[in-house]
Parts: C-alpha cells; structure tokens; sequence
C-alpha cells in the first residue's frame, strides 16, 4: 500500500506569506494569512488573501460586546469600561479592579465562568506562581469582560448562572451589536476560550466594526467604549503589550488583538485595518502590524518597538520574526 500523499490542496496554498522566520539568515519558515485596508471613507483600499472569508475575530469582539453591556444599561466608565473591553495581562492593577468590580456590583469571584488560568503575560506569571497562587477564573484575562457580562445581567434581572448561553438576552444583544458595527450578517457562532459565545466576521466586517467605533457620534455605546479604550490603554492590554503601546503613541487609534493571531485597528480619521494568520501564531502580530501601518503612512519609533521579535539560540540573537515584503 503506497504512503498518504500529503501535498496540500490549491486552497491550503493560496493565502499569502506575511511574515518570515529568519534564523541565521536563513529563512526556515514562512506565515500565510489574509488582511484588509480601509480608506477613511469606508472603501477597501488594498488586501491580500481572501478578507471577504469568514474567522473568528476571538478577543478583537471585546469592543462590541462591551458596548452591549452599555446598551444593556450598566453605567462604566474609564479605567473599569476599558477593562470590560480586554484581554488584559494579569498585572496586579488588572486584578485588583476586576475584585473591586465585582463587589461594586454586589458579585463574587465564584459566579465568574472563565475557566482557571495564570496570568496572560509571562513574567506575571512567573511571579504569581512564584508567590504560591494557582489557576483562577479571576486571572484569566477575559475575566473584566465577564465581569461586566454578569453585572449588566444582575441589573436587568437576567439569569446569571446561563450569562454565555446563546440565548441569553445579554448575548443577543452582543449578536445584534456586531451585526450593525460591521454591516454583515454572522455567517458562525461558536465558543471562545473564555466560554463566551463567538460571533465570526470577516476581515472587512471586522476593520470596518472598529472604524464604526472611532467614528461613532460622542455619547454612543460604541463611542463610549472606543475612548475609554484610548484613554486608559493599559487596562485593556497590559504595560508589555503591543495594543497598549500603539495606543499610547499613536493618539485616537483603537487597536485590539485576538487569539489565533488576530488583529483589528482603526485610526482617527476613519481608516481601518483587520488581519489574520493563518496557522495562528501570534509572534507575526508586532511585525505585519508595523509593516501594514508604514504601508498606510505612519512613521513613528513605536513601530520599531511592536515590529522587534527576536528569534534565539543558544540564549542569543540570531535572527527575527520579519513582515513578508508586500
């Protein structure tokens, strides 16, 4: 019997490399995956690969289903709106909030159905571990999100113990806000990582959610969210993490990641970018991100910060997660 051919389909093939591996110049492995660019009037301006497919956006719906809590009635601001809106990094300010949210809302840490998990970013995971803590579903780093999902449940009445079913009223409320921010009907629904129900975009619906959000009139949910997320950037990501820095430097944009290397941003002026990797790997976000960024006319030293992934051996430097050139 003859061996399994393992050549991959034409449509396995036909997205485009976005990011090298280089080790030792020596390019050893290569990131296929899709992404658009919005101009400030809406329309594509360029992509690569298909952005009319669609994915799971993952943590990059967090602004949406933050502005659903919003319509919901729960009246956040500041550093706590933003909060609802992360995937933050564990940071001891990010716990300490998410405990205090909670028992301004009259919850415990117990209703919380975020699965047990260390902190996101990992020298802060070495040091909780370090100081004798486990896995909680207070650390993991959707917990501000479901914080806020519970206590916009808790004031409308709603059944806590069911608040990421489908059909909960919160979660249809989260499904009709996607809808309108990115002007497409959900193709999929599934489950992120956190338990939550995942609404699917594609690309083009996903940049144009975010350009909805920085260009919604002041006062609106989605507006609301959008410059809580600029003003206080450290609460949605975290102080060694990409989104955080872009926001920081670059005024007016709002940026998010999600897992399975997703990124969505959009800049003040209504222009919108949205891709995502193929195969998942995170380490490519900083790179393509610099990369599509310069392509769109920002020039500014944080690019280099976000673009810098260094690839080691021995303990040493030897080459770099790179863009592909396009």
């Amino acid at each position: 019997m003859s061996a399994p051919s393992l050549a991959l389909s034409p449509e396995a093939t036909s997205s485009p490399v976005l990011a090298e591996v280089v080790r030792s110049g020596f390019v050893e492995g290569r990131h296929r995956g899709s992404l658009v660019v919005l101009a400030a009037d809406g329309s594509v301006e360029w992509s690569l690969g298909d952005a009319a497919a669609p994915v799971f956006p993952r943590s990059a719906n967090k602004p949406m289903q933050a502005a659903a809590v919003l319509r919901a009635g729960l009246d956040l601001a500041g550093e706590r709106l933003a909060l609802s809106a992360a995937s933050h990094s564990g940071e001891p300010f990010h716990l300490d909030l998410v405990r205090t949210m909670l028992t301004e809302h009259g919850l415990t840490a117990g209703q919380l159905q975020t699965p047990p998990d260390l902190p996101l970013d990992p020298a802060e995971a070495e040091a909780y571990l370090a100081a004798g803590n486990v896995r909680e579903p207070l650390t993991m780093n959707c917990s501000g999100k479901h914080t806020a999902m519970l206590a916009a449940s808790a004031l409308n009445g709603w059944p806590l113990d069911s608040y990421l079913a489908q059909d909960h009223p919160l979660q249809q409320m989260i499904l009709e806000g996607v809808r309108k921010a990115s002007g497409e009907e959900v193709a999929h629904i599934g489950t992120d990582g956190c338990g939550a129900p995942l609404m699917s975009l594609s690309l083009t619906g996903l940049a144009r959610a975010f350009r909805y959000f920085v260009l919604a009139e002041p006062g609106t949910p989605e507006r609301r969210v959008a410059d809580a997320m600029r003003a206080h950037p450290e609460y949605v990501a975290g102080t060694r993490r990409p989104d955080t820095w872009l926001m920081q430097a670059l005024p007016g944009t709002l940026s998010k990641m999600g897992a399975e290397a997703v990124q969505a941003l959009a800049l003040p002026d209504g222009r919108a970018l949205a891709f995502k990797i193929d195969d998942g790997a995170a380490r490519t976000l900083g790179p393509v991100l610099a990369r599509v960024l310069r392509r769109m006319g920002i020039n500014h030293p944080v690019l280099e910060k976000i673009e810098d992934v260094p690839l080691l051996g021995g303990g040493a430097r030897v080459g770099e997660i790179r863009a592909a050139a396009f």
